[in-house]
């Protein structure tokens, strides 16, 4: 089973087990990872599951699609490279082990 690892700005971690094809957000929202609210239910339309990967999984994430992209751009209060919005990023075999970081507040 894929590990994910959310980091809060604290430092403090949360390493959830996901299923694969099970987004990151619906695996952090399962397990009260705080700061991820979903608010929106994994819709690809509010950016309250906003997250920065980090650069070692970058690539293998993969950027947001277009409307992913407008929400970042529009709904993020510091969109960096690597933002992404966690309803949007599928788990695989190859996701595991993944870490990002939650932002200190959602929109």
């Amino acid at each position: 089973m894929p590990k994910v690892v959310y980091v809060s700005v604290n430092n403090d971690q949360w390493i959830v087990d996901a299923t694969v094809g099970e987004s990151v957000m619906s695996a952090a929202v399962r397990n009260g990872v705080p700061g991820i609210v979903g608010e929106c239910g994994g819709n690809n339309s509010c950016a309250t599951c906003h997250v920065w990967v980090r650069d070692d999984f970058s690539e293998l994430v993969g950027g947001p699609g277009e409307l992913e992209d407008d929400l970042l751009d529009l709904g993020v209060e510091e969109r960096r490279e690597t933002s992404r919005l966690s309803c949007q990023i599928a788990i695989t075999d190859e996701l595991d082990g993944l870490v990002v970081d939650v932002p200190p507040t959602q929109p």
